[in-house]
């Protein structure tokens, strides 16, 4: 008995101490392009744009959950438009040698790094600061939904002229398409190694939707490696939870107007919840996407709403 106790402590031991390796490791970069635009350091994020300074429209896109900037860029890539790019705090920033400005506005933002609001504090800089378009679009994908909302309650007064798209949005009190036992949060360390040796495999490719795109599969395969590091993963995964679980309808008041897009086969987050949220949005409009996955922009880009013309 005293050697099954012992040899379970054992056990017990290197698996937490195994745990705390896969936190502080820094996970390798996978995903670098060339940038000729600006990058600005805002606390542990990291906010770049490229484009014109005098723009028609200027649009702010804000990533999900272990995503960067590029999923966006070939859908605006037209070089008229002011792009602003957000990267999630502690991510790896998706540009080649990056060479950083340094500006008066920057300021470090004081929530906790990893959480939506800390990303929320970062977006609204960007858009105070650095949007000088005519018309101003701030689009979120899935977390980035969330960051949207988000900034909106942080300032209220900085979205009184804003279009929002919400893409697949994270949404108070929505749900993920399927429900893990909080017992299983420990295990997310190990769970995120595991991903990072088959980025996409016959138990999740199902989630992604259509895989024929060379771009979409770069992207995707690169999802695991865009958090600098385990503890971020896990950091972002339990405040995703628990935004969704204990924010209320009422943030949707801080937005003026704009779309929710809620496609009808997400896999990641569940698309009934989802609905069901973004009818409490009095001043949005609401998209369903039949026959799509979570990745709209990827799978139907005909679906994200259209720059207003001038």
């Amino acid at each position: 008995m005293h050697i099954l106790i012992g040899l379970i402590g054992l056990i017990i031991l290197i698996a937490s101490s195994l745990r705390r390796w896969l936190l502080r490791r820094e996970t390798p970069q996978m995903q670098a392009v060339d940038f000729s635009g600006e990058l600005y350091q805002v606390g542990q994020a990291c906010i770049a744009r490229q484009g014109p300074e005098e723009a028609e429209h200027s649009v702010i896109v804000m990533p999900g959950f272990v995503e960067n900037f590029l999923y966006f860029t070939a859908y605006y890539q037209d070089p008229a438009l002011q792009l602003i790019m957000l990267t999630s705090a502690d991510y790896h920033v998706p540009v080649n040698r990056p060479r950083y400005l340094k500006a008066d506005w920057i300021s470090p933002p004081r929530a906790r790094p990893g959480t939506i609001a800390y990303d929320a504090e970062v977006l609204n800089q960007a858009l105070e600061n650095l949007a000088s378009g005519r018309q101003v679009r701030v689009h979120g994908h899935s977390r980035g939904g969330a960051v949207v909302l988000e900034a909106a309650r942080q300032r209220p007064d900085l979205f009184s002229r804003v279009e929002v798209v919400l893409e697949a949005p994270v949404l108070p009190q929505g749900k993920p398409y399927r429900e893990a036992p909080k017992a299983a949060r420990w295990f997310l360390p190990f769970f995120l190694f595991a991903w990072q040796q088959q980025p996409i495999s016959p138990s999740n490719r199902h989630l992604f939707g259509p895989l024929d795109d060379p771009r979409k599969r770069e992207l995707i395969s690169a999802l695991p490696f865009n958090p600098r590091h385990g503890s971020t993963f896990v950091t972002n995964a339990l405040d995703l939870a628990d935004w969704m679980a204990n924010t209320n309808t009422d943030i949707y008041q801080h937005l003026r107007r704009g779309a929710i897009l809620v496609p009808a086969k997400d896999r990641i987050l569940h698309p009934d919840a989802m609905l069901h949220s973004a009818e409490q949005a009095e001043n949005l409009q609401i998209v369903q996407i039949a026959d799509c996955s979570h990745l709209i922009t990827l799978d139907r880009p005909d679906c994200i709403p259209p720059l207003a013309e001038g």
